[in-house]
């Protein structure tokens, strides 16, 4: 099993280091990390994230995005207000101007050595993320998700596992067993499996009060999955206990017709926490899935921060004092 953390190299995150790679390699070492998985948000710079640190790359996405997909130009002009601001976000007018920005990004990743990928499998508006009343369905998200997948397929190398992340907005959540069978087995790329994003489930459930709580709903939705548990091949392992923000967030009313993105980032982080976890429920986890590719995936504002919430989970796993 390695045990990474979550990085990217948009500026911010190389601010956090420093611009430095002795700090980031200080960092891997003092906490026995085998390296990162990185969201390339820019070019990569070999010299700052080393190619002996990379082992996973979370691809870039875009919440919004089943419209642009079928062409549904009333509802993206709606959405954006101007094909202008419709070709900034997805790179041009067309299918192929967006799947180029994925395949430049694919290309990135694996010159860089990586061994796997992960992709997000997910679709809401964002008058949705407040309204809860969704356009589409998760079986017509994960259509498409395939559809997408097998564009992009032939740029992805036989090696590389393309790993697909679960979310509590409709997709691939984890909780319909023949909604995951049906991504898993129609994606043309045959080296697939899932990422596990333990707060993304527990998300799932707004009754969840606990950690312990939190790791018996994982394990029984896992369990609930039968073979299609054993595609579970890395975990993004934090917690988040939401449930009474989630609670009141489908209750709220009047919704506006518009967001701003500060509103939209203040409320998807209420509900999606990134916490570490600080009990045994985490190692409950770790054993049952038993995985190749272990992620501490926080939200962090410095490297104390940072530094403070990977003690905390790795004292949860009893590896504070062990080398990997």
């Amino acid at each position: 099993m390695l045990q990474l953390v979550n990085l990217s190299n948009y500026v911010t995150d190389n601010e956090l280091i420093a611009n430095n790679p002795a700090r980031l390699s200080s960092f891997l070492e003092q906490h026995n990390l085998d390296g990162l998985e990185l969201m390339l948000c820019a070019p990569w710079d070999d010299k700052l994230h080393k190619r002996e640190w990379l082992h996973g790359c979370h691809l870039r996405f875009w919440p919004w995005w089943l419209d642009f997909w079928r062409g549904d130009q009333a509802a993206l002009l709606q959405q954006f207000g101007s094909q202008d601001e419709i070709n900034a976000c997805y790179g041009g007018p067309a299918r192929e101007d967006w799947l180029d920005i994925y395949r430049e990004n694919i290309r990135t990743a694996t010159a860089a050595g990586v061994k796997y990928l992960v992709f997000h499998v997910s679709h809401v508006r964002v008058p949705e993320l407040f309204s809860w009343q969704f356009s589409a369905t998760s079986r017509e998200i994960i259509e498409a998700t395939i559809e997408v997948v097998n564009a992009l397929a032939p740029d992805i190398p036989r090696e590389t596992a393309l790993l697909f992340e679960n979310l509590w907005w409709p997709g691939l959540t984890l909780t319909d067993k023949e909604l995951t069978a049906l991504l898993l087995n129609n994606v043309a790329h045959n080296n697939c499996g899932i990422m596990l994003d333990t707060g993304h489930l527990m998300n799932t459930n707004p009754g969840l009060k606990s950690e312990a709580e939190g790791a018996e709903y994982i394990l029984a939705t896992l369990e609930k999955l039968g073979h299609y548990r054993h595609f579970v091949r890395g975990i993004h392992l934090h917690k988040s206990l939401s449930g009474k923000y989630l609670r009141h967030s489908q209750r709220a009313k009047p919704h506006k017709a518009e967001y701003t993105m500060e509103e939209v980032m203040n409320h998807v982080l209420k509900i999606d926490e990134h916490r570490p976890f600080n009990t045994a429920a985490a190692q409950q986890i770790v054993d049952y899935v038993q995985p190749e590719f272990l992620v501490h995936e926080f939200l962090y504002n410095s490297l104390a921060d940072w530094e403070q919430k990977l003690n905390t989970q790795r004292q949860a796993l009893n590896l504070t004092e062990m080398a990997i």
